[in-house]
């Protein structure tokens, strides 16, 4: 239900208090406001009628509005509950399997200002217990080899051809499979790497997925390139699966070769493995910035159709264990199921509605026709029956965009796990709509009428569908391969450092909103239409800013407010002219930077201030030649790499 606005709030006794005052004004001669004279009386029966007149006077057009807009539909989104991942670390190796069950909470730390943030984790995870079984090579091009046998001796094998080669390959198969665990490889490596920065060594982990190699993430590597004894700790992808390599079945995982870039040194020898263990140190599952609320009694039904019964938590957010209202009477027990509407639900159909925001349970109306029966849509559950829902989440909000090792906090016990961290931030978080964004919202649905014909009813579909999803782009595309389409750019929430900085990853969307963004636009455009649902696109951009402080101001502090200017300007959510994010395909302008500089009080624009604008790639760090204006194209924004101030 959509809550009616309270646009005036002037009060019975406001109205009385008003006229008295009036009175003095106006008629000093009466003097006795007692309530007891007549006048008084008088003027306490006028003041009821003009509050109620002005009452409902003010409330007609925004209230006729509201009921409208729930006669198409029109109801305030729910927040959208951030997601990302938890590890949880073991105390030590376990030779049996560690099981954490859905639902385990996990949070941030308790602050004196700040209440803990819960997240709920929403799959099953078993850290499966593993050991070293074999070892090889597979060098570029060729065929792999087993050698386990050789590290029985003094020697070793060399893991790379005699002239290293890109796409060579150590390879170590596991006794298990090992899908979304931590896993520490215990190598014995030689000093014979030659020629290569062991800071920064051209390897990538990969394991076997069935379908391929997918890389690993590299949680630490001591072995300083397999130039010395240490270890690696990787995180195995779900799809983690055993396979036969050189006639001998393992859950194989590889050290590979990678060619380098910027002129970096790569190996001039190989490097030789002398001994290798292994074993499962940890696992990463799911989570949600949503509790869990399970096997919650709603009430007793009185027969009738459209009850609605309150949920004890509000607001709903969605999840991927669906919910069920079971109906308990003398009869049994019977399993109802939720629908979204309930116009296609026949008289017989066990159906129920949720509603998100305000935490509700509906049952299928009954509506009279035009002959004088009544047609019901869903059926009605029996007088005196008990109901109670299965499960739902209840959460989410902007405040769930946690950033990186924030979550370490293990609310629910689990068994030989010692500590628990996110390794990546939390995205997708957003508050619930608010009545005025609904109201904008209502005239271009009931324009679109669930079609999606111009831009503007792209956007608002995506965002429909998608409100974890903090700003969506329609443009046309305009490649010779994709002329006439549709291309939708879509940014997530995301969380900053107190500077402003943002990893460039964060800002990649889950694959679950950019397919369920896709479902729903492809069931809704003109046939013909081609459609693209994808990431925006980003162009890099240092800015190098050379500044004189005020007196009495510190350089410090001044170059933390610059750095933060820079960063807040060219932010993708809260960036830009009208602090809605940076606009899509909008040049960046050096005048522009000085005019963020100029509303810094330590900053002295009397000096000489010297900007420098440098195209920038975030991956390999290289910088251009500095320009004065960045341009975009129109399917990209501009990212802040890696900013620099220096402060006279």
């Amino acid at each position: 239900m959509l809550p009616a606005p309270n646009l005036d709030d002037r009060t019975f006794q406001g109205l009385v208090d008003e006229a008295k005052r009036l009175v003095q004004r106006r008629c000093p001669e009466w003097t006795d406001h007692n309530v007891s004279d007549p006048g008084v009386t008088l003027i306490e029966a006028f003041a009821q009628m003009v509050d109620q007149l002005i009452y409902r006077l003010n409330r007609v057009p925004d209230l006729n509005y509201v009921k409208f807009l729930e006669l198409i539909g029109v109801e305030l989104r729910p927040p959208a509950a951030a997601r990302g991942a938890v590890t949880f670390w073991l105390s030590a190796p376990q030779p049996q399997t560690v099981l954490v069950r859905t639902g385990t909470e996990v949070a941030t730390p308790r602050t004196d200002i700040h209440e803990p943030i819960v997240f709920t984790t929403t799959q099953e995870l078993e850290i499966i217990p593993c050991s070293f079984a074999r070892a090889g090579v597979a060098p570029a091009g060729g065929s792999p080899s087993d050698l386990t046998t050789a590290l029985s001796g003094q020697n070793g094998f060399p893991c790379f051809s005699e002239t290293p080669q890109p796409g060579d390959a150590l390879l170590i198969g596991l006794s298990e499979a090992v899908p979304s665990c931590a896993v520490t490889i215990r190598l014995n490596c030689s000093v014979s790497g030659a020629g290569v920065d062991p800071r920064h060594p051209p390897l990538i982990w990969e394991a076997w997925t069935g379908s391929g190699w997918s890389e690993c993430d590299l949680d630490k590597d001591d072995t300083g390139g397999l130039n010395k004894a240490g270890d690696v700790v990787i995180h195995v992808p779900p799809q983690h699966e055993t396979s036969i390599i050189s006639r001998q079945r393992a859950g194989w995982v590889r050290c590979r070769l990678i060619p380098v870039e910027d002129g970096r040194p790569t190996y001039t020898k190989s490097p030789r493995i002398l001994s290798a263990s292994a074993f499962t140190i940890g696992g990463t599952v799911p989570m949600m910035h949503a509790e869990v609320i399970r096997s919650e009694l709603l009430g007793r039904s009185d027969g009738t159709p459209g009850q609605r019964f309150a949920l004890r938590h509000n607001p709903v957010v969605p999840s991927e264990e669906p919910s069920t209202v079971e109906v308990a009477d003398e009869d049994g027990v019977e399993t109802w199921e939720p629908v979204t509407s309930f116009a296609d639900s026949g008289e017989d159909d066990r159906h129920f509605r949720i509603d998100a925001y305000s935490g509700g349970i509906q049952f299928g109306p009954a509506v009279r026709t035009a002959d004088g029966r009544l047609q019901h849509y869903g059926a009605a559950p029996r007088s005196g029956s008990t109901l109670a829902i299965s499960s739902y989440r209840t959460g989410g909000g902007r405040r769930g965009n946690v950033a990186r090792g924030q979550v370490r906090v293990l609310k629910t016990s689990v068994p030989y796990v010692a500590r628990v961290e996110n390794r990546a931030p939390a995205i997708g978080g957003a508050d619930a709509e608010t009545l005025e964004e609904a109201k904008v919202r209502g005239p271009m649905l009931l324009r679109s009428r669930g079609r999606a014909v111009t831009v503007e009813d792209f956007e608002e579909l995506a965002r429909e569908v998608a409100p974890d999803a903090a700003r969506v782009h329609c443009v046309p595309a305009t490649e010779s391969a994709d002329a006439g389409g549709i291309r939708i750019l879509v940014v997530p929430h995301v969380s900053a450092d107190p500077i402003g900085r943002i990893r460039r990853d964060d800002l990649i969307p889950p694959e679950g909103t950019l397919e369920r963004i896709t479902r729903t636009l492809d069931e809704r455009r003109l046939v013909g239409t081609r459609l693209l649902v994808a990431p925006a696109e980003y162009v890099g951009l240092t800015a190098v800013v050379d500044v004189s402080a005020r007196s009495r101001f510190e350089p410090e502090e001044v170059k933390e407010d610059v750095l933060k200017a820079l960063y807040d300007l060219l932010h993708p959510l809260t960036g830009g002219p009208d602090g809605t994010g940076w606009p899509f395909g909008r040049s960046v302008q050096s005048h522009e930077v000085h005019a963020a500089l100029a509303r810094i009080s330590g900053v002295d624009m009397a000096q000489e201030i010297n900007v420098s604008l440098f195209p920038a790639d975030p991956v390999t760090g290289r910088r251009s030649a500095p320009v004065q204006r960045l341009d975009l194209p129109a399917t990209a924004l501009v990212y802040s790499y890696e900013h620099q101030v220096r402060v006279r």
